[in-house]
């Protein structure tokens, strides 16, 4: 495969905006074409963002100049669009959840096999400096060997900002399906796949009211768990805890720490909404020699490729890293790092937490994924990468 990767978008909301500017950055992508059920939404994105055509999902799945279908869709339409783009013989990139059930991410795993396509999806998030950082640490002993994790996110929904949060309350909704892959997929990658999980969750309210935007004062049903609590045991015998919400006012637990023999890596999240939702961020360590909290070196700045502490500089908002990864991995035909199996194992994971609450007991996790690599210091070479 040559570069750049021709893209299709599916899926014109407000996610879009910063994949498109994103790729605008990377010389190796190369987005040809908007498509959305609503065609206005797909000809108003692509003049925005200088892409030559818009048009409906069916036709950039037919445009066969198209390597890449980019499926930005809710996600009750993420499998129905991956499968397409499958059978259409194109890889898919796909924000998350990969499906809304394992069920149907298996079909989606199944058929990517059996046509030697690749399937790549988000959060890839964990590509980010504060991720890695916190990776690099692990690896090189700083904490000793690990022994537990924790993380707790919560807040008080979505219906206070976002114009239609429906599909955040209808099934395929929820914290754990919302928030949870921003954190499990971070665990994942600095501990490993997760073997048993147990948990509880309540619907605190039935129905929940729009307070912003043109459909302020509307109610809208609820129809899933609004407030999920769940531990975890890994297969390296690591054990966790994890508590998502959108039944939380205010609280000052927000964290993301891993425990080990010697020591503690601790992300402290200030926002509870987007603290595993970003690339870059504090870290702070403490360990059996220290008394008290140190700051790790990291890059710094919007945007950055600098390269520091033998790291590489993603930082900001750099959703699509692993878009542009998946590029690379397809041309080398290696492993994507947020590959499709990931995705599923993490969904595989919250499934079962989901379930344990009626089931009553631990919840075995059939699936498994590999520990994706880090990402080398100068990723993707910075002084071939070029502003389009």
């Amino acid at each position: 495969m040559d570069f750049p990767l021709k893209i299709g978008l599916i899926g014109c909301g407000r996610i879009s905006d910063i994949y498109l500017q994103n790729c605008k950055t990377f010389a190796e992508l190369e987005v040809v074409a908007c498509g959305s059920l609503d065609l206005a939404e797909a000809q108003a994105k692509a003049a925005q963002w200088g892409i030559p055509k818009a048009c409906t999902p069916e036709e950039i799945l037919a445009d066969p100049a198209i390597d890449c279908i980019l499926n930005l869709t809710i996600p009750a339409a993420h499998a129905p669009i991956e499968l397409a783009a499958l059978e259409a013989g194109k890889h898919v990139y796909s924000e998350k959840p990969l499906a809304t059930n394992t069920r149907d991410g298996a079909k989606v795993l199944a058929l990517a096999r059996q046509k030697g396509l690749y399937v790549g999806n988000a959060p890839d998030t964990f590509l980010g400096g504060r991720w890695q950082t916190m990776r690099r640490l692990i690896d090189e002993g700083a904490i000793g060997k690990p022994t537990g994790v924790m993380a707790f996110v919560g807040t008080h929904g979505t219906e206070r900002h976002h114009p239609n949060p429906d599909f955040y309350y209808a099934e395929g909704g929820g914290p754990l399906l919302d928030l949870g892959p921003y954190y499990l997929t971070a665990m994942v990658f600095l501990l490993g796949p997760i073997s048993r999980v147990a948990g509880m969750g309540r619907k605190t309210f039935d129905k929940r009211l729009i307070e912003n935007g043109p459909r302020n004062g509307e109610w809208m049903p609820v129809e899933v768990d609004t407030h999920s609590l769940s531990l975890l045991e890994f297969a390296s015998g690591v054990i966790g805890s994890m508590t998502m919400s959108f039944d939380i006012w205010d609280s000052e637990t927000p964290r993301f720490e891993i425990y080990g023999e010697d020591g503690t890596i601790c992300i402290p999240d200030p926002d509870p909404v987007y603290g595993a939702n970003r690339f870059e961020g504090e870290v702070w360590i403490r360990t059996r020699e220290t008394s008290r909290w140190s700051h790790q070196p990291r890059p710094t700045g919007r945007d950055s490729w600098a390269v520091a502490d033998n790291h590489h500089g993603y930082n900001d908002n750099f959703r699509g890293l692993g878009l542009l990864d998946m590029a690379y991995a397809i041309r080398d035909g290696r492993p994507a790092r947020a590959s499709g199996e990931m995705a599923q194992h993490v969904l595989d994971v919250m499934e079962a937490i989901d379930r344990a609450p009626a089931m009553g007991v631990y919840q075995e996790i059939g699936s498994s994924c590999a520990l994706p690599e880090m990402l080398p210091p100068n990723f993707p070479h910075p002084e071939k990468a070029v502003v389009k």
